[in-house]
């Protein structure tokens, strides 16, 4: 087993005003033209770096996204994957949330509330761990997994073995980056949480209510 660094980023703007077809509850549409300066801002910032693989979900905003970023990480492989989808990542008990958060989650559907954490927990077998394949060099194997909001704050929640309800509340920037180093030996370390540094002040809190900008 040898360490793997996983870099996790939320899709960057999505364009709400190009019609789609609806995915849970919200249209399958591409990027903002921002949202494709951000995309291209967090590829220039990774570049330099050796990645095994870039992987995506299969939503327009990511499949984007994830292109736009891997023009500046040349020769590695990109591939879409449910597991990096937008699912609901744990069925949490609303009486155990304040009522906010039990109306949002009152929105998802029976099969969204059992198909949602059986792909999750499929995400974290796959990139919450060392790496089972050979580094290069004496690098850790870097893998880009460009996703949703949910996934992300799934596995921050994993990384610091937080109570499962913790997922609520974690709120990622579009195109902000998350690292996650999991090495052979010892806990996981959070490297970066949502930082976006590498976006201006003006590509930075879309996706978000204006008082999420600092």
């Amino acid at each position: 087993m040898v360490t793997r660094v996983l870099y996790l980023t939320r899709h960057a703007e999505q364009d709400l005003t190009e019609p789609g077809e609806p995915d849970a509850g919200e249209p399958d549409t591409g990027l903002t033209e921002r949202g494709r300066r951000q995309a291209v801002l967090l590829g220039e910032r990774l570049r330099g770096r050796r990645f095994a693989a870039v992987h995506h979900g299969p939503l327009r905003r990511a499949a984007q996204t994830a292109e736009l970023v891997a023009t500046s990480l040349p020769d590695v492989p990109v591939y879409a994957t449910e597991l990096a989808g937008d699912h609901l990542p744990h069925d949490t008990d609303p009486a155990d949330l304040p009522p906010a958060y039990a109306k949002f989650l009152a929105q998802f559907t029976a099969a969204e509330r059992v198909d949602g954490p059986r792909v999750t927990a499929a995400a974290v077998r796959r990139f919450a761990g060392p790496a089972g394949e050979a580094a290069i060099g004496d690098e850790p194997v870097r893998e880009l997994v460009v996703t949703h909001t949910f996934l992300i704050a799934w596995l921050v929640r994993h990384a610091l073995d937080a109570p499962e309800r913790r997922w609520l509340g974690l709120n990622l920037h579009n195109a902000g980056l998350t690292v996650i180093r999991y090495g052979p030996a010892g806990p996981p370390n959070l490297v970066a949480v949502n930082d976006v540094a590498h976006l201006p002040p003006e590509l930075r809190g879309t996706g978000l209510p204006p008082d999420y900008l600092v």
